[in-house]
């Protein structure tokens, strides 16, 4: 992967994360993200609740309901052709 530089050589702030989080995931492993993931959403639960995950998970399934409703009519509209 080529570096992009900015000024004088220097690193974008982008390239110079994406090279941090490879070294921290090469470093760390996948199990730190497991741990932290999980920390994480413990502490959300805590401050938000329950229902906050429940409509999350709502949204989650409309969304996928209208993207299957919309692949489907799609593909009525070429057997129909």
């Amino acid at each position: 992967m080529a570096e992009k530089t900015g000024e004088c050589g220097k690193m974008y702030r982008q390239e110079a994360g994406r090279k941090g989080g490879y070294k921290v995931a090469r470093e760390r492993g996948p199990e730190f993200y497991r741990r932290i993931g999980r920390k994480g959403g413990e502490k959300v639960a805590e401050e938000r609740g329950s229902e906050f995950y429940r409509a999350i998970g709502r949204k989650a399934a409309k969304a996928e309901e209208t993207k299957v409703g919309q692949l489907m009519k799609s593909s009525l509209r070429k057997v129909k052709k």
